[in-house]
This record gives structure tokens, C-alpha cells and sequence, in this order.
């Protein structure tokens, strides 16, 4: 596992373009696993802040109790599809896998003590950021592991 700030220091380039993929809108999906094992999907917001991928949860969330009972998580950034034309603008797809931890209470300075929901910070597993070659010819999967480091395959 490794925290956002680790995968940065290992390569700071894909950070950066996995996180202007993330950046590109505000709404992502959020993959969590149900008491009965079946999928549920959520959209969510997130943000990075001193080293940290975090997301939140709203009190009495189902993706809260999702992730307070397995913690295991994908995280989708906003999708999105190159135009015709213009392939060569796309900025790509990131995902981001792991497990989440929990990272405090949610409050705002406009109620001072009242919780609005839970952070939970990313354990990352998995990095994979999805888009096309510089010819925009063909598809191209960069994935990063702690373990494997970065690894690019082409397809047509």
C-alpha cells in the first residue's frame, strides 16, 4: 500500500497527470462492496491535501458503512471519451484502488463542533490511468503498483 504522497515521490509525472485527470471534474464514482458481497456504486467527490486522497461520507451513508465494513475501494475520475477530431486533447481516465482508512470527522467553520460526515483516506493498491499514445493512434494503460512500479501497454 502506499499513500498519495509516496506514489507522487515514485513518479511525480504520472502523479501529476493522474491528478489532472481527477481534477478535470468535480463528480467521480466511488466502488464499494455490500454486506451481501455485490457491488455498489456512488458518486462522490474527492481532493488531495497534504499527501492524502481523500473522500468523504455523509452520517449514516451507505458507502460509509460499505467501507467501515470492508474497506476495499475503486475510485473512477470523472469519465470522460476523446471527440472525433480531437483525440489528440483527450486528457484520459484515472482509477485508483486500495483500501480505505478512516480520517476523521467532517466540519465546517460555519458550525463549529457539529460532524457532517467521516474523511477516509486512500491506501493505494492500484494507480491505472487510461488514454491514448502521442500519435492518438492507439489506446494507452499506464498502471502503477508499490510493488510493480509503472508499466505502459498499447492496443490498437
Amino acid at each position: 500500500m502506499a499513500s498519495w504522497a509516496s506514489f507522487e515521490e515514485a513518479e511525480p509525472e504520472f502523479a501529476a497527470k493522474v491528478k489532472a485527470a481527477f481534477e478535470s471534474g468535480r463528480h467521480k464514482i466511488l466502488a464499494t462492496l455490500r454486506a451481501d458481497g455485490s457491488p455498489r456504486i456512488s458518486g462522490i467527490e474527492c481532493e488531495f491535501v497534504d499527501g492524502v486522497l481523500r473522500f468523504g461520507s455523509m452520517p449514516g451513508s451507505r458507502k460509509g458503512a460499505d467501507l467501515r465494513r470492508d474497506p476495499r475501494f475503486a475510485l473512477h475520475g470523472p469519465p470522460s471519451h476523446p471527440e472525433q477530431g480531437l483525440e489528440n486533447e483527450w486528457i484520459g481516465e484515472a482509477k485508483v484502488s486500495g483500501l480505505a482508512r478512516p480520517g476523521g470527522d467532517i466540519t465546517t467553520d460555519e458550525a463549529p463542533g457539529e460532524v457532517m460526515g467521516e474523511w477516509f483516506h486512500a491506501d493505494i493498491e492500484q494507480v491505472v490511468f487510461t488514454g491514448l499514445n502521442a500519435d492518438a493512434t492507439m489506446l494507452s494503460i499506464q498502471t502503477w503498483t508499490p510493488q510493480g512500479g509503472l508499466n505502459t501497454i498499447e492496443r490498437a
